[in-house]
């Protein structure tokens, strides 16, 4: 190439040359190394793009994800663990445990993380039948508390009540355990046994109960209805069909007559927060507040009855709700519900008191972390943790419906003393059998009613309490309880 001094007149050799002007000079460029300076502009221009580029999404990484100063002790503990311990380690353990180390400083006993084995139990609580014993725990300052037994569960038929504590499974002390790791002891396969070792607030000794597992079905919803047309429709939990199972029941118990109706929420532990919106929608207006969410920031959202989305059906009848000690979560929002919003009657003792709301989310490996993201207030703004909903009309419950049932492989007879003899004193008393004082002593009037008892049902007179006489005598005493029940009657009163 070269270039021609100014002013000199311009030349042009044909197919050779190109001329350009800039100012008053001109450059000629053969036409060759032309096409061999472009083609090495863009290869240089190509390559420095890629350079640039791949330099620029280093700097984008390291901006979308910064560094994590906070996590650099943990960091340490791995690489010591897994360097140094003296046994050979497993990572996908040590992250679980580090996992469970984090929620667990929540000090919060409804969030937990659960192995992909604990997630799969989990989900059979919620959605399927499953085998164990059919209770519903808690950890509550470092013991495991019973939330509620199940309706017809061997947890029920054994006795077990709300707020006992387990000190043991199998004579192994849970102290200490997540309500998911004690779980995992209880259950079991059906006809398989389980002993508990029981602290009852009203007992001064800790005691034993041994459960035989079954199988807890799905079924939630069981209704009755005598000749007074007034319907008795308990739900022991919320699962994912309690809705279709409730409505069934209802428009069953609608074409049989149904003139008033009293829902039985004792004893039902929770469940399912849109369970529980759907059923207030039977009984609250479309568009009045069931249910308040509290988040962290302290903004509220309501969730509005509706019955839309279930054709539009809603309870006409006079309607009461029964609840209790064991009434939790899902079962107190919609009694609170029920009696804020839709001017239902409560009836019966102080429910338990969970007033917060939890998400379970499925992480990569199928472990689940179940975790509190809120509170929940009545539509009146209340937040009812840790104490509870006292229903309008509270009624108590005969001192025997909550004692310790007395063990049929023990022996009870004259001279004995102690808290199993004042039971059977007040279970026989219940049926009409004349004890003289009850006073936890086994003397010569509460021999002869033994015997009474055991004559009037076709059984060895011995005057001796135990086995087949310990086991009718429960029997009896708690189908005398469901006939005389005197919540359900002051329910089904305030209906008429």
């Amino acid at each position: 190439m070269e270039q021609s001094p100014q002013n000199e007149p311009d030349k042009v050799e044909k197919n050779e040359e190109q001329k350009s002007k800039p100012g008053n000079g001109y450059i000629k460029i053969k036409l060759f190394p032309f096409i061999m300076l472009l083609f090495a502009f863009v290869f240089v221009t190509a390559l420095v793009t890629t350079i640039v580029m791949s330099l620029g999404d280093d700097k984008q990484v390291k901006v979308s994800i910064p560094e994590r100063k906070e996590f650099t002790k943990l960091y340490d503990v791995y690489d010591e663990i897994t360097n140094k311990y003296y046994k050979d380690t497993k990572s996908s353990n040590m992250i679980d445990g580090a996992i469970s180390g984090m929620v667990n400083s929540l000090d919060d006993p409804y969030s937990t993380f659960m192995s992909k084995k604990e997630s799969s139990a989990f989900n059979d609580t919620i959605s399927s039948s499953f085998e164990g014993i059919g209770a519903e725990i808690q950890e509550k300052d470092g013991a495991i508390v019973v939330v509620s037994p199940i309706k017809n569960s061997p947890a029920e038929k054994a006795g077990l009540r709300p707020q006992d504590i387990i000190t043991q499974v199998d004579g192994k002390s849970v102290k200490g355990d997540t309500a998911t790791e004690a779980t995992q002891k209880i259950r079991g396969e059906k006809g398989t046994k389980v002993t508990l070792t029981i602290q009852r607030s009203n007992e001064d000794k800790p005691f034993d109960v041994t459960i035989t597992r079954d199988e807890i079905p799905i079924e939630t919803v069981y209704k009755e209805m005598g000749s007074d047309k007034i319907a008795h429709v308990t739900i022991s939990t919320f699962s994912e069909t309690t809705y279709d199972e409730l409505e069934k029941a209802l428009k069953s118990l609608e074409k049989d007559g149904m003139k008033g109706l009293v829902i039985d929420l004792r004893g039902n532990p929770g469940g399912l927060l849109d369970q529980a919106v759907s059923i207030s929608s039977l009984f609250v207006p479309d568009g009045k507040v069931v249910v308040q969410e509290q988040g962290k920031d302290g903004s509220k959202s309501a969730i509005k009855a509706d019955s839309s989305s279930h054709g539009d059906y809603k309870v006409k009848v006079p309607t009461t709700m029964l609840i209790d000690g064991g009434s939790a979560s899902a079962s107190e929002i919609l009694a609170a519900a029920a009696k804020e919003s839709g001017g239902i009657k409560l009836v019966g003792a102080k429910s338990f008191g969970k007033g917060t709301v939890q998400t379970a989310t499925t992480l990569s490996d199928d472990s689940t972390l179940k975790l509190t993201v809120a509170k929940w207030l009545t539509p009146n703004s209340e937040w009812i943790h840790e104490k509870g909903i006292t229903p309008d009309v509270v009624v108590n419950m005969p001192n025997y419906a909550t004692m310790t049932i007395p063990s049929s492989t023990k022996v009870y007879q004259n001279g004995d003393f102690g808290d199993d003899v004042r039971t059977i004193e007040t279970m026989l008393k219940a049926l009409d059998y004349n004890v003289g004082k009850v006073d936890g002593l086994y003397d010569i009037d509460t021999k002869y009613a033994v015997e009474r008892f055991q004559a009037a049902n076709k059984l060895d007179v011995t005057g001796i309490m135990t086995g087949v006489t310990t086991d009718k005598l429960v029997e009896l005493t708690q189908k005398h309880l469901k006939e005389t029940d005197p919540q359900l009657q002051k329910a089904k009163a305030l209906v008429k």
